[in-house]
């Protein structure tokens, strides 16, 4: 082989290393984009213990973690939406042993056996409160009281309760917003009466309930926790409720609504005093102070429609709560988000019936160990557990059902 051969097998040897190696460190480059580092989970399947009785669960509506005891409250629409075979053992004569609507709140200690069960059917007379139509959303503040909204028609009003289930205090009136010939009248500005409240969240620095006012009204709105007072209440971006607003059409390519679309279907307050607010249909969470000066907003799977993508929020559990966790009900996951920046970094869950998996994921919260805990409505009808596993680094994305031993 002459060496001018030679030399020229060398530049070329010398150019595909180059070519190799730049191709390896490009691939390198888009591996490490696409990779964070973030909180992981594994569900519990075993979680919680059977229920007594035989006691079935309704939609699965709100979930809440009690900071003090670490009891997980739960609240769901009992018999009111069983049907034919599942409720036989209710039937007058009964038709089989199964089965029997659990009482409407649950709470269940950290081994998932029931500790607490108690509440009426749906719109009934409670030991002086009027209970919602449609419960909706489940609260323990740092004094120890429940609270509970309510999404039915009529549904006006939030109720306080102790963790036994004694009357407390009710918060606006049942049909306080009918109109007298069976509808309802909207009205994002009434002082003492909500429209169907979706969630509510009491600050404990302030003592103050923030309702998330909701499925009619188009607000959030501030209360006393002690007295019912409302203090302020604010719409999207910080602006005056408009109940006749205008909405446009919905998809990723379109202008964001200038009110909230709703429902309002939370309003959480983290430690740094900010607010995160669900505008549920605008598939979007928007961030507030306390005041409710609008600071920043995130939109996740904005293409999405039917019953948009943010349900709910948690914070993670570490004292700055770098993290947000959301439910989307829409596509079944829980999206895990850097809350400074709002970026989604990646989702577990798809939907389905198997643990891991979603039908209607609806609430979720967490335990002062990290864990999260979902409820789910519509056929869902559940509650389940997510295993803190720590941090740790790995690809952004969907990653499906967080099964015991799929990530290690």
């Amino acid at each position: 082989m002459s060496s001018k051969r030679k030399a020229w097998i060398g530049v070329g040897f010398v150019a595909a290393i180059a070519i190799l190696w730049a191709c390896e460190s490009q691939l390198q480059d888009a591996v490490e984009a696409q990779s964070v580092t973030a909180p992981y989970f594994e569900v519990d399947p075993f979680w919680p213990q059977p229920l007594p009785e035989n006691w079935l669960l309704g939609n699965a509506i709100g979930v809440w973690v009690d900071d003090a005891t670490d009891l997980i409250w739960l609240v769901h629409r009992s018999s009111a939406t069983l049907t034919g075979g599942e409720s036989g053992a209710e039937q007058d004569p009964p038709t089989g042993e199964c089965c029997v609507g659990a009482p409407p709140v649950l709470a269940f200690d950290m081994d998932g056996n029931v500790v607490h069960a108690w509440g009426p059917g749906p719109g009934e007379m409670y030991q002086g409160l009027e209970w919602p139509t449609s419960n909706h959303g489940i609260f323990v503040d740092h004094e120890g009281y429940v609270w509970v909204g309510g999404n039915g028609a009529g549904d006006a009003h939030v109720v306080k309760l102790t963790q036994q289930g004694d009357m407390v205090a009710q918060f606006g009136s049942a049909d306080a917003r009918a109109d007298g010939s069976g509808g309802y009248v909207r009205d994002s500005h009434d002082p003492e009466n909500f429209g169907r409240v979706a969630k509510v969240f009491v600050d404990p620095v302030e003592n103050e309930a923030y309702l998330s006012d909701g499925y009619f009204n188009r607000r959030v709105a501030v209360l006393d926790a002690e007295s019912g007072e409302l203090l302020r209440y604010w719409g999207a971006y910080g602006n005056d409720p408009i109940d006749d607003y205008p909405f446009g059409p919905r998809g990723a390519d379109r202008t964001p609504a200038e009110q909230f679309r709703g429902p309002v279907h939370c309003a959480d307050v983290s430690n740094d005093r900010m607010v995160y607010v669900c505008d549920r249909g605008e598939n979007r969470i928007q961030v507030f102070t306390t005041e409710g000066e609008f600071v920043q907003e995130g939109f996740y799977q904005n293409e999405s429609l039917g019953e948009g993508t943010t349900w709910d929020v948690a914070f993670s559990r570490d004292p700055e709560q770098r993290y947000l966790y959301i439910t989307d009900g829409r596509n079944q996951k829980v999206r895990v988000v850097e809350r400074a920046t709002m970026r989604e970094l990646y989702t577990f869950g798809k939907g389905g019936r198997y643990p891991g998996m979603f039908f209607g994921a609806h609430s979720l919260a967490t335990d002062s160990q990290g864990n999260i805990y979902t409820s789910e409505t519509y056929e869902g009808k559940r509650i389940q557990k997510f295993v803190y596993m720590g941090e740790r680094s790995m690809p952004s994305g969907d990653h499906g059902p967080p099964w015991p031993g799929a990530g290690m």
